[in-house]
């Protein structure tokens, strides 16, 4: 019977883990003003008839804090790579000069940097509804093995476990968005 409880125990963090991994992702894609090769992760190009993620046909890295650079395997690509980042809606403007495609990032507003701030607040309170979900199935799954016969002190003790677990993920969101707010407050 403490397997179930174990297994219970496992499918909760798994869950809690999922969200904290899923929130920074969302956090890597809020824009903090500084350049970063992982803007584009989302940036498909068509390349021989398949959508292909741009960092498979080019080398994107940046030379400064302002500048992502792509450099595309093939020259050929530079004018599919320019539609498919304006086509991403990032708000970027590509240039080329033939051989790179340079994309300067522009220094962020105070309004923009405080909608930033917000939409990383907003990625925080997702992952923390993630989090009681998980802690609300898990407490449901041990009431549901507590009618089969699991003891009450041994249901009280997953419970409590339960809670343990979603205090320190709630915290690690926490930190989280705190230390993208830092990032996205510094100028």
């Amino acid at each position: 019977m403490h397997e179930e409880v174990e297994l219970v125990l496992e499918d909760c963090k798994e869950k809690m883990e999922a969200a904290i991994e899923h929130l920074e992702k969302e956090l890597l894609h809020i824009r903090a003003g500084k350049a970063s090769p992982a803007m584009l992760d989302g940036v498909l190009v068509e390349y021989y008839g398949s959508m292909t993620p741009l960092n498979q046909v080019s080398n994107v890295s940046t030379p400064d804090a302002r500048t992502v650079a792509i450099q595309p395997w093939e020259k050929g690509l530079i004018p599919v790579i320019e539609k498919a980042i304006l086509a991403a809606n990032l708000g970027f403007n590509p240039e080329n000069n033939g051989e790179i495609i340079r994309i300067n990032i522009p220094a962020l507003t105070e309004e923009r940097r405080r909608m930033l701030v917000k939409q990383a607040n907003n990625e925080g309170e997702n992952a923390k509804v993630s989090l009681r979900t998980a802690r609300k199935d898990a407490n449901d799954m041990l009431k549901k093995l507590l009618k089969n016969g699991l003891s009450e002190d041994v249901e009280k003790d997953a419970e409590a476990e339960v809670q343990k677990l979603t205090d320190s993920f709630g915290k690690k969101v926490d930190d989280l968005v705190d230390a993208k707010e830092k990032d996205i407050m510094t100028i």
